[in-house]
């Protein structure tokens, strides 16, 4: 039987609810305006590298959450918490985990409504948020002549899985950046809030540069042509000394909260 990844997975259930086009957020009216709502799930054997701890794994959770709504330019006013927790877990560790929310919850500035526990093989926190606009920035809009801008350098937190997983050599300076990048990454929400109005589309990107660019540009109907590679100096060095591909890096790597957007060149420099 052949595996399916997640994109065919979506598409499957989209076919079955009627529905073709994704966005980073679902909405629907709310009177004169939109209720925007997201849910991601972490699951533990697979969403938490080595070394991170559960407060870090609260806040992972909650992070993937406001980057969708940053990339639509939305700031999320309420979550709802699911978890399954192992029966093994002492009371210290689920106090970890709820104070990783809870303070989640004062970094981003939503409140917390509450949700549902129940006890699994491992741990898994389900989330979703609810927000407020009078619109979002789509995915599709990009025109003709747009910039393509990105809020931070690619290749970095791909890099910092293989040092930590694969034990791969990373200069001191770089490894606590790369680090860093993987166990407290850092959504742009303020940015994606103030800037909304100026862009022609956008879209969150921690399913990699490559498939962000690509879902894009096939929205929009329009060729996207990139001049430049958006990465720290310090990953080629990484790369040669790794014998790792620094293109694959930076196009390939997923894990980066950061906002693709496109931008008409009136509105770049503001």
């Amino acid at each position: 039987m052949t595996k399916l990844d997640e994109k065919e997975i979506i598409k499957i259930f989209q076919k079955g609810f009627g529905r073709q086009v994704s966005e980073d957020v679902e909405t629907f009216p709310l009177g004169k305006k939109l209720c925007v709502i997201k849910t991601d799930t972490l699951v533990e054997s697979t969403d938490i590298p080595p070394k991170m701890t559960l407060h870090d794994a609260a806040r992972k959770s909650i992070v993937a959450c406001v980057s969708d709504f940053a990339s639509k330019g939305v700031r999320p006013s309420y979550c709802i918490i699911s978890v399954a927790i192992p029966r093994k877990y002492s009371a210290k560790k689920i106090k970890e985990i709820a104070d990783g929310f809870r303070d989640a919850s004062k970094e981003f500035g939503f409140k917390i409504l509450g949700g549902d526990t129940n006890e699994g093989e491992e741990l898994v926190l389900s989330v979703s948020f609810f927000g407020i606009a009078d619109d979002i920035v789509h995915r599709k809009g990009a025109r003709t002549g747009d910039s393509i801008i990105v809020t931070g350098p690619f290749g970095n937190a791909s890099a910092g899985l293989k040092h930590v997983m694969s034990g791969k050599k990373a200069e001191p300076k770089f490894a606590r950046k790369i680090k860093d990048t993987v166990y407290h990454p850092m959504p742009r929400l303020g940015f994606g809030v103030s800037a909304a109005k100026y862009l022609s589309s956008a879209m969150d990107s921690s399913d990699g540069l490559s498939t962000t660019l690509v879902e894009m540009s096939a929205q929009s109907k329009k060729k996207f042509v990139i001049s430049s590679l958006p990465m720290d100096p310090d990953l080629e060095r990484f790369a040669r000394q790794n014998r790792l591909d620094v293109i694959d890096l930076v196009f390939n790597g997923g894990e980066e909260y950061e906002i693709v957007a496109t931008v008409p060149q009136k509105n770049l420099k503001k």
